[in-house]
């Protein structure tokens, strides 16, 4: 996948040279990314020792396959929303409505057969993503303000376009009855089906930001945009891209959500944005750009997980999960913003 990118992206060899130079002197001296990632498996571990004092059955594999499932979908969402916040460009607000818009433009296309309904959902959600990409790539619009909008109008458009209307997939057809039960799928093993697609896109996401010249120069992009832009690379193509590897990880999330939900709505998503960028910051991705890590993103995820989970434990509903969220959302930007103070590298 990297040998397309890199074409348009820069024009000499030694560009990539001097973005590496680039880079090393903007993120200063830096730990290796295993390294920096580790510090959030370490909250994973003392949550999960928490968790096995307040419940002795906390730590057993039927709980902990129960909370696997429940947030291998923000696993999914996470994958993709860490390019973006990478990249400098915080995140992604539309990402509940590309969810959406996969979703319920799969299951309508569902009477196509099931492999075109699919391709139709994450054709949908790219879409989105490659006009995310294209206006705060290009035209340098603010990510937020820009993914807010386009947040409103796709979900606008989802509403006018089915009348306000749900969409059910047909299970009388092999089409529907091969949606809706995809969630709850198993592979030989016992393996579920969402589980192994969150292990393939994982694979797949530390592999483009580890071993490609994308990963390197959307680093370096997310570390010094000006000096990016003053080594020959094309930012703008790498901004855009950004956003279109964020709305496919979307897309997937939202055609798997749908099909647990059994139905096609405007709601789907909903809140996948906020847990999202939640994840990534906790798990070390940098709000500034250019530092984090899937591994890192992925332990933001289970930390969320294990939250909910001690919370549900002790007895606070969901209204009081959201207030918490939100408390560990504000801890963790304050974190991140204190390291990159002793780094020397605020740039706000």
């Amino acid at each position: 996948m990297s040998q397309p990118m890199s074409s348009p992206i820069v024009s000499e060899p030694h560009h990539d040279r001097a973005a590496a130079r680039a880079a090393r002197l903007r993120g200063g001296r830096t730990a290796p990314r295993w390294v920096s990632a580790g510090g959030v498996f370490l909250l994973v571990a003392a949550l999960a020792v928490l968790g096995r004092i307040l419940s002795p059955d906390f730590l057993t594999a039927g709980n902990l396959l129960n909370m696997l499932r429940a947030v291998t979908l923000l696993g999914i969402v996470a994958i993709g929303a860490t390019f973006v916040t990478y990249s400098g460009h915080y995140v992604d607000l539309s990402t509940p409505a590309i969810m959406a818009s996969a979703g319920i433009v799969t299951v309508a296309a569902l009477p196509l057969g099931i492999a075109p309904a699919l391709a139709c959902g994450l054709l949908a959600g790219v879409a989105v993503g490659a006009i995310n990409g294209a206006v705060v790539g290009y035209l340098r619009l603010n990510p937020i303000i820009w993914t807010l909008a386009m947040a409103s109008m796709i979900d606008g458009a989802i509403r006018w376009g089915f009348h306000g209307q749900q969409v059910y997939p047909n299970e009388g057809t092999a089409a529907g009855r091969i949606m809706v039960s995809m969630y709850a799928a198993q592979l030989p093993g016992g393996v579920p089906v969402i589980v192994a697609v969150l292990g393939a896109l994982a694979i797949l996401g530390w592999f483009l930001m580890n071993s490609t010249a994308f990963g390197a120069r959307v680093r370096l992009v997310g570390a010094a945009y000006e000096a990016a832009r003053m080594t020959g690379l094309d930012v703008r193509a790498l901004v855009a891209l950004a956003f279109v590897v964020s709305s496919a990880t979307a897309a997937v999330g939202g055609i798997l959500l749908t099909s647990l939900n059994k139905v096609g709505a405007a709601y789907i998503g909903s809140g996948y944005d906020f847990m999202a960028v939640t994840a990534v910051v906790i798990g070390g991705v940098t709000l500034n750009g250019g530092r984090g890590s899937i591994p890192g993103a992925l332990g933001g995820v289970l930390v969320i997980g294990l939250l909910r989970n001690i919370m549900t434990l002790i007895g606070i509903g969901s209204f009081g999960q959201l207030i918490v969220q939100g408390i560990v959302f504000i801890a963790a930007v304050g974190a991140s913003a204190y390291s990159l103070r002793k780094a020397g590298r605020d740039d706000s």
